[in-house]
């Protein structure tokens, strides 16, 4: 891939032209730009993706040194930031900013993160769109959050005791959050109608290190041995469990997968890539997924290949650092069912669109987020143009992870605004259904089974109903849309 071989002539340009502006910009201001600010901006005029699209941005911008140190003075890093960002919240919804490993005002991705140790859904009660719930999709073994007593299908109603809505929901991220618990769902052709437990769960965040191989059981009907497998995130520190998990399968003899990427809101481009070949190993050096950069970086544009080896991480100060390789466990499928959802996102919509063009992907569920866009993280290091973590400047922690490229299948099809599955399941029908993983009541699960099987699976005696949603506002995937982003950049050139 080009990525991996960047020649050190463009790479020595590249050095010149960075250093020469930084020296022409401070030659003979009378004001000179703040240094966290003046790295927020250079970095951005140098790799983000939408770059040209963004006066502000512009390689003139800086001509003038008293103007463009007076932009830059006054504001917060983060304030100048989000202030950079093309079309915020409607183009770009992804990328943040950070200090001290903490993102401000936007979603999380790092390795090793405070958290209660669940994970939910945000849904509207009804077509007003002001009330809501929040419906637990997992909790993480001896997490506060478990430790605490709550579980998978629980439904919060109250966040701190008042009522939950979509514009207070954030509040369930915060460090310490007490949350009402609902005693009874009931779905009707208006929307959900909830009743409130008595009492409440106080939950304090932790730091967890969260195992994204959430659950694997293996169904055996007839001839089908159908491996079920929970995956919450692309983390490439797990990538060695990702693939002891493929390696079970194997021994179990698993002929069909159901691969449950409804919570899944991407990660690391290797794990992504190596997930590939352990569903099917036969395409060892073909073309997976075409990466696209702004035309500053038209020499990193280039395919990430398939390979019948991986690299493996530990953490090392909450940082992924290369310890080794495997070679990766394969089942060879031609056919994978893929359950998805609108907190399915980045590295989990790649899998569905790059697979496809190697194995039949047959997607459960419903619309994803429709995030086709992803990111490198960006240091203080003007040096290395801005990619080297080493290099960095040590004497402030602020660290950038804008959108830097697009991604397309290895066919460069044009993405569509977000996967419609092939087989749609209505997103509220999950209340009073989601017990433990691997149970047949989860209507996405179901639909996979007897799509597989052949065979009709009953519901038990849980509650069904023709609530729609079509008028409700479109679920804000925020929270759940960390990104697709590449492990370490530099060892890529």
């Amino acid at each position: 891939m080009k990525l991996k071989y960047l020649f050190n002539a463009l790479f020595l340009t590249l050095v010149f032209i960075s250093c020469s502006r930084d020296d022409n910009n401070d030659s003979g201001s009378t004001t000179k730009p703040d240094e966290i600010n003046n790295f927020v901006w250079k970095a951005m005029n140098s790799w983000y993706y939408w770059q040209p699209n963004v006066p502000n941005l512009a390689d003139s911008f800086d001509d003038n040194p008293t103007t463009y140190a007076n932009f830059l003075n006054g504001k917060t890093p983060d304030k100048l930031f989000y202030s950079l960002l093309y079309q915020r919240g409607t183009i770009d919804r992804f990328s943040w900013i950070e200090n001290n490993n903490e993102v401000v005002y936007s979603s999380k991705i790092a390795e090793v993160e405070k958290s209660g140790g669940f994970d939910i859904g945000i849904y509207p009660k009804d077509n007003t769109n002001t009330t809501a719930v929040a419906l637990v999709n997992y909790v993480v073994p001896n997490s506060p959050a478990a430790l605490a007593g709550l579980k998978r299908g629980d439904v919060i109603t109250k966040v701190n005791g008042s009522a939950l809505t979509l514009n207070n929901s954030d509040l369930l991220y915060n460090n310490q959050v007490t949350v009402t618990l609902a005693a009874t769902v009931q779905l009707t052709s208006a929307g959900l109608i909830t009743t409130d437990k008595t009492s409440s769960i106080s939950i304090t965040q932790a730091d967890i290190d969260e195992n994204p191989i959430a659950y694997y059981e293996k169904k055996v009907y007839g001839t089908k041995n159908i491996g079920y497998l929970v995956f919450n995130a692309f983390k490439a520190d797990y990538n060695d469990e990702l693939n002891a998990a493929f390696a079970q399968m194997k021994a179990d003899g698993i002929n069909e997968l159901v691969l449950d990427l409804r919570y899944n809101g991407g990660g690391s481009l290797e794990t992504a890539v190596a997930l590939a070949g352990m569903i099917n190993g036969n395409y060892s050096g073909s073309p997976y997924v075409f990466l696209d950069f702004n035309n500053k970086h038209n020499s990193e544009d280039g395919f990430d290949y398939l390979s019948n080896q991986m690299n493996t991480y530990s953490l090392v100060n909450n940082r992924p650092e290369k310890s080794g390789t495997q070679t990766i466990n394969s089942l060879n499928l031609t056919k994978v069912y893929v359950l998805v959802n609108f907190q399915t996102a980045s590295a989990s919509e790649l899998t569905v669109q790059c697979l496809k063009k190697y194995v039949n992907v047959v997607t459960i569920g419903y619309d994803t987020v429709g995030k086709f866009v992803g990111s490198i993280t960006l240091y203080d290091s003007p040096a290395q143009d801005y990619t080297s973590y080493a290099n960095r400047n040590t004497k402030h922690n602020w660290q950038l992870q804008p959108i830097t490229f697009s991604y397309y299948n290895k066919d460069k099809e044009v993405n569509p605004e977000f996967i419609a599955p092939n087989y749609e399941v209505n997103p509220y029908s999950i209340f009073n259904n989601l017990t433990a993983f691997g149970d047949v009541r989860d209507p996405f699960l179901k639909k996979a089974l007897e799509l597989i099987t052949g065979q009709s699976f009953r519901m038990g005696n849980a509650s069904t109903s023709s609530f729609e949603n079509n008028n409700l506002q479109k679920f804000n995937p925020t929270n759940a849309a960390n990104g697709l982003y590449i492990q370490d950049f530099q060892n890529f050139r």
